[in-house]
């Protein structure tokens, strides 16, 4: 069972986050990632193992100081890398910010999801009675193209986002749009469909692909092999909101 003094690798804090949930957050992102996405913006986190290590007490308190600039709206997200996998330490953490009334959001691609393990199951419903918003991030609804952008398949992964709309827990939903790579008519609707099917939804967003991180990739001398995408045209990514009806979310 966790407890105050249940420890976590953080990779890096932010104390004014704009774009990780509502209001205005002060987000950690934890350290350790088992995807390998090809287009992945932070390949700095995927080492799990290192960071800095923090308590859950003692990260609490420290982002508790930050509260005045949060409003009505605001709070606190723990984004990395991948959460899950530091699952005992984002329980404790926000069961922390849960006593102070405080909005809670992860943000995660669900790769350490695992629905055939009811000792897992126990553990992340656990989180999710803690917890805010879950801020998805749906690469691609064919397992096969999934595993051909990340290196994982995603069954267990569309099972989590069911798991947590099963729960009532509400959802964001994200997807990085890379032409030529996810952005095909056909997975689109699927994925969009995916969506329909979720009855906590409440915001869908398309993100346009974007080269910010390469740089990253270059340092930590990892073979980046999208040299000749582009980022997505205003009209491209208007096409994917219509086929993912982000309309429908006003959330």
């Amino acid at each position: 069972m966790p407890g105050c003094n249940t420890q976590g690798l953080v990779h890096s804090l932010e104390s004014f986050g704009s774009v990780d949930g509502p209001g205005v957050r002060f987000v950690v992102f934890l350290q350790g990632c088992n995807l390998r996405c090809r287009y992945c913006h932070n390949p700095e986190t995927w080492a799990c193992g290192c960071g800095q290590p923090w308590t859950a007490g003692d990260l609490f308190q420290h982002v508790w100081r930050y509260r005045n600039y949060w409003g009505k709206k605001g709070g606190i997200t723990v984004s990395g890398g991948e959460p899950l996998l530091q699952m005992d330490f984002v329980t404790e953490l926000f069961r922390l910010a849960w006593a102070k009334k405080v909005h809670t959001a992860i943000d995660t691609a669900g790769e350490p999801f695992r629905p055939d393990d009811p000792a897992y199951l126990a553990a992340f419903d656990a989180l999710m009675e803690v917890t805010s918003l879950v801020i998805l991030d749906l690469k691609e609804i064919d397992p096969e193209k999934h595993r051909r952008l990340t290196g994982k398949s995603n069954e267990n992964i569309l099972a989590m986002a069911r798991h947590i709309a099963d729960l009532g827990v509400p959802l964001w939903i994200r997807h990085v749009l890379v032409p030529g790579l996810t952005d095909d008519e056909e997975g689109l609707r699927q994925t969009g469909a995916f969506i329909a099917s979720l009855p906590t939804v409440q915001r869908v967003e398309v993100l346009p692909y974007h080269t910010l991180g390469l740089f990253k990739w270059q340092k930590l001398g990892i073979p980046y092999s999208l040299t000749d995408a582009q980022p997505p045209t205003d009209e491209q990514v208007r096409r994917a909101e219509e086929l993912l009806m982000v309309d429908r979310y006003p959330g």
